[in-house]
């Protein structure tokens, strides 16, 4: 059996919630992602405990718990400079924070960390600090060339690959939008 073949033999069903979590992980793994930085996020609390448990798909992987958003977008820019592939989760508000460390570092220099990011107030069902961002957030990303994927927890891993593959030239920075709760 080829790698490739395991890994598909290997995808987990993900019918959403904490399984749409494992597999998000999951497909990062087996896409070779050792490390993720963040900070938490109620939308993405369900990805967090994975990453935190270190068993499961999380096993083997570094989680590195990050104050800030630009922190934990430094933190994955030298850990990607070092030879590592790491991943970043925050929520869009947090983006909006790290737009300076993506333009005046990530963007011109070529270090295209995958983000995951949680869309707070898509629907305008949300806190009103979200209000504005999240129902910009796809203008914002087109706007820096960000280019995305919104994530289906029905079919979690296919989502990451689509994302993953939207860059994969290795010159644009992916980012997975997440609109629900994983």
């Amino acid at each position: 059996m080829t790698h490739a073949q395991s890994l598909t033999a290997a995808r987990p069903a993900a019918p959403g919630g904490e399984n749409a979590a494992q597999t998000l992980v999951q497909a990062f793994v087996d896409h070779g992602f050792t490390h993720f930085s963040g900070v938490p996020c109620s939308l993405l609390k369900g990805v967090f405990r994975v990453l935190e448990s270190g068993t499961g798909p999380a096993e083997g992987v570094s989680y590195l718990p990050a104050p800030r958003e630009d922190s934990a977008l430094g933190v994955a820019s030298g850990l990607l400079a070092a030879g590592a592939k790491p991943v970043v989760l925050m929520q869009n508000s947090g983006l909006g924070y790290s737009l300076n460390v993506l333009t005046s570092l990530n963007l011109i220099y070529d270090l295209h960390v995958p983000l995951i990011v949680s869309w707070r107030g898509h629907d305008g069902n949300d806190a009103v600090e979200h209000d504005i961002i999240g129902r910009e957030l796809l203008n914002l990303l087109d706007v820096f060339g960000l280019r995305h994927t919104v994530f289906d927890p029905n079919d979690a891993y296919a989502s990451v690959e689509r994302c993953l593959a939207a860059a994969e030239d290795g010159r644009s920075t992916p980012v997975l939008i997440v609109k629900e709760g994983i």
